[in-house]
């Protein structure tokens, strides 16, 4: 995956950035990923204070898509599959607004896109949807060993008991679309 100026862009945050980047890795017109950081006050944030809880900061991921292959609204769509936007604060076993389900748009028009897919994803599930939709004011790229996590660490604890369950999820309900 490589950077290319006609992309589009979503930042979306589900939990663990290194869990919804290992979804988005498996999408057709998903061409660029990085694991960042954003919606929070602090100037500079890095992983050990986004782990406080007291930056502000969500783990996200800034997708870039080619829009002639996948659309804003297909992006979204996937995001709820990806993980539940109904837990505040909350994903599995990692608990603190950090890990807050939030979509941060770049325009108006995204953020009708997020608003209209949060409104029609919101009966599929039994509890409300808590997602934040706000305005993207920066993205913040997390360190060099959070990029292409899963990918580069199959081993890793983590990635095989939360990544991989996750994976082979997405991957059925997508099979069996």
């Amino acid at each position: 995956m490589s950077e290319q100026k006609d992309l589009e862009y979503a930042i979306l945050g589900g939990g663990c950035f290194w869990c919804v980047e290992a979804i988005y890795q498996l999408v057709d017109g998903v061409e660029s990923i990085v694991s960042g950081y954003a919606g929070g006050h602090d100037p500079a944030p890095n992983y050990r204070s986004v782990c406080t809880g007291l930056t502000g900061h969500a783990e996200v991921i800034r997708v870039g898509f080619d829009p002639n292959k996948i659309s804003y609204k297909n992006i979204l769509e996937i995001f709820w599959e990806a993980h539940d936007p109904t837990t505040r604060n909350k994903q599995g076993n990692d608990e603190g607004p950090q890990y807050r389900s939030i979509i941060l748009y770049e325009n108006q028009t995204q953020k009708e896109i997020a608003e209209a897919s949060r409104a029609e994803a919101g009966p599929k599930f039994a509890s409300p949807i808590v997602t934040e939709i706000v305005a993207l004011e920066k993205f913040f790229p997390a360190e060099n060993y959070h990029q292409n996590y899963f990918r580069l660490n199959p081993g890793q604890p983590y990635c095989h008991y939360v990544i991989r369950p996750k994976i082979e999820k997405f991957l059925k309900k997508k099979t069996s679309a």
